[in-house]
């Protein structure tokens, strides 16, 4: 495959257990030899070419992956690696999870896995560079990067009502555990100075 220029990754842990992580570390390291391809690891989406994203996305998180997928320039690319980040993993079920990246973001190249091998990682960001190139290729014709228009998967139809119903289902629970703890300090508090009176 010819690489046009030398691309810049930009490397997110969204919520991940930092096994993807170590993988992505693994692939960079002169066994794996990611740099192969002229590619540099950045911690600047200014400068970044390629966005990837371990781990899913929750409520906390959504609005860092937007922002820095709004700071790189046109054209970009995202992999989602690890199964987490395509579609939420074994945690899809959690009251905090939203999902995988594409809840909040386009997503061009999807690495599952478990945690995703490293020759998995390479050969999804090499696939990424041709999608850029592509991404490219279209905007020298004045053309958007982007073949369509993408909307997140939460504003589609009733999910912006129910993004809002989880939020405070979450923020309930999070009330009700502070007040359970409450009540278990002053309890525990009662005793210990009940038990010296």
């Amino acid at each position: 495959m010819k690489i046009s220029k030398s691309p810049w990754v930009l490397h997110y842990d969204g919520s991940s257990c930092n096994g993807c992580d170590i993988e992505v570390l693994a692939a960079t390291t002169p066994r794996y030899d990611l740099e192969r391809f002229g590619i540099i690891n950045t911690g600047d989406p200014k400068h970044a070419d390629v966005f990837l994203i371990t781990g899913g996305i929750n409520f906390q998180n959504r609005m860092v992956v937007q922002q820095l997928y709004s700071q790189m320039p046109d054209p970009k690319v995202v992999v989602a690696v690890g199964i987490c980040a395509c579609d939420g993993g074994v945690f899809k079920e959690c009251y905090n999870i939203m999902g995988g990246v594409d809840k909040v973001i386009p997503v061009d190249v999807y690495v599952p896995g478990c945690a995703a091998r490293p020759e998995s990682i390479i050969d999804g960001v090499v696939k990424a560079l041709a999608i850029l190139d592509q991404k490219r290729e279209r905007m020298k014709k004045g053309l958007p990067a982007e073949e369509r228009e993408w909307t997140p998967a939460e504003t589609a139809g009733k999910g912006t009502e129910a993004m809002a119903n989880q939020e405070a289902r979450i923020e309930a629970q999070i009330k009700a555990s502070d007040a359970a703890r409450a009540a278990m300090r002053k309890e525990q508090e009662e005793e210990l100075h009940g038990g010296h009176e």
